[in-house]
């Protein structure tokens, strides 16, 4: 298959994957589904790693791989296939562009899954809080503990760890296409874009 094909599938690829990012941030405001003040999100939610991470940054080289199919750049001194090279590579960068993204969300996405919601829990027996009641991941094997501590929102916890594991496996998926990306686009600038053609094209 032709580097250029090839990239055109990654691209069409990572197209969803951030829109389903940037969706599960979004949602990640409303949390248990419900409105609350804006001080009572968690602050992971804050640093958008999905729209930011896995959607914005990744918009820029999903474009470029659906892009590199068409390249017809006229290439330098009149080498049409030094134009195709030059694309390649330069899909490289924005690969790159892609990991920092994607990575930035997965690391997000872990401290907060690690973090746990804010919620409403009960402090002691006349203090009310609302602020992160579990001090480490150890609470994602007590799942029945997380009514009972967290008072409101309504199934708030939940909420948090189901968005936040699907960005974080989103993140992960978008940083292995990259990667991919990476290598195909040194071989298509390597093999002049289509291995395989002896006229250059892809």
């Amino acid at each position: 298959m032709c580097s250029g094909s090839f990239a055109k599938c990654l691209g069409i690829s990572l197209m969803p994957l951030s829109i389903v990012c940037v969706l599960c941030n979004i949602l990640l405001f409303f949390p248990g589904g419900n409105s609350v003040d804006s001080e009572h999100i968690t602050v992971e939610v804050w640093y958008f790693g999905g729209i930011l991470g896995s959607g914005v940054l990744m918009i820029f080289p999903a474009l470029v791989f659906l892009g590199l199919k068409n390249n017809d750049c006229c290439g330098c001194c009149g080498n049409e296939s030094c134009g195709r090279r030059f694309a390649m590579l330069s899909s490289i960068l924005f690969a790159a562009v892609g990991v920092a993204g994607a990575g930035y969300s997965v690391i997000v996405s872990a401290v907060a899954i690690n973090h746990g919601p804010k919620c409403l829990f009960q402090f002691n027996d006349t203090v009310q809080l609302w602020d992160p009641p579990f001090s480490n991941g150890d609470y994602l094997s007590n799942k029945s503990s997380w009514e009972t501590v967290c008072l409101k929102p309504t199934g708030v916890v939940s909420w948090h760890v189901s968005l936040f594991s699907v960005l974080l496996v989103m993140g992960l998926v978008q940083m292995a296409l990259c990667a991919v990306q990476v290598v195909n686009g040194l071989l298509g600038c390597l093999c002049d874009s289509c291995c395989g053609g002896s006229d250059g094209s892809v």
